[in-house]
């Protein structure tokens, strides 16, 4: 039809699905306005699942080659730092997690610190990790709202993280990274089930869902910092 090929077609798809985030983005927004945070973590964690295969399947389709004027890197970076900066840091202002005046300086420093580390071109490495961690404030976010810690524990947690944004620290990404791909993506499976429980719960879950969410939270975390020093991710 029209002189496009079938593939041609399944291929701009990709483009389609990775651009469903940003509806998923404007109901998490709408949730998060309207103070139902457990309505707005779901749709964000639909938003991450859709994250986590667009890049497989565009690989997969050979969107590059059919739509090579259509920028599928630049399309997923729009997209993501809404659903993994923009939105987490109004939840948190709009939750007043921290207390009203702490956690509006914790959403401006994590819209400032990630927009910086979306222009550094020298963020993934060789291993197609990333180097600093890579912004993905809707599970820390989403994290504090479940273990609940104090007002200045969590305001220390996102200083913590946000430097470690400009440190030469590398994170893993689940999908990509080859070295120990398997367990970290069982990882991966682990704390997203832990999270839908916590969903299910309305984000207020039995303790050891915490401790099923903060475990493996804590090994996707620092699971690049190992192996960056025992030589294995450069």
């Amino acid at each position: 039809m029209f002189g496009i090929s079938r593939d041609a077609i399944w291929a701009f798809g990709v483009h389609l699905l990775t651009s469903s985030g940003a509806f998923l983005a404007f109901l998490s927004l709408v949730a998060a306005a309207e103070q139902r945070f457990t309505a707005a973590f779901f749709w964000l964690g639909v938003a991450l699942a859709v994250d986590g295969v667009d890049g497989p399947l565009a690989r997969k389709l050979e969107v590059k080659k059919w739509w090579p004027h259509w920028s599928g890197d630049m399309l997923d970076s729009v997209i993501d730092y809404v659903t993994f900066v923009m939105i987490p840091a109004f939840i948190l202002y709009q939750s007043a997690l921290m207390g009203t005046g702490l956690s509006f300086i914790a959403a401006a420093i994590i819209v400032t610190t990630s927009a910086i580390y979306y222009a550094d071109t020298g963020m993934k490495t060789l291993d197609y990790g990333f180097k600093g961690f890579p912004v993905c404030w809707n599970m820390i976010v989403f994290t504090l709202f479940i273990v609940s810690p104090s007002e200045l524990l969590s305001f220390l947690i996102v200083m913590i993280t946000a430097i470690l944004t400009f440190v030469p620290v590398i994170f893993v990404h689940p999908v990509r990274v080859k070295i120990l791909r398997i367990p970290t993506l069982t990882v991966f499976g682990v704390w997203a089930i832990g999270g839908f429980i916590a969903l299910y719960y309305n984000l207020d879950a039995p303790s050891w869902v915490d401790v099923l969410i903060v475990a493996s939270g804590a090994y996707l975390f620092c699971i690049g910092f190992v192996l960056q020093l025992l030589g294995k991710l450069k």
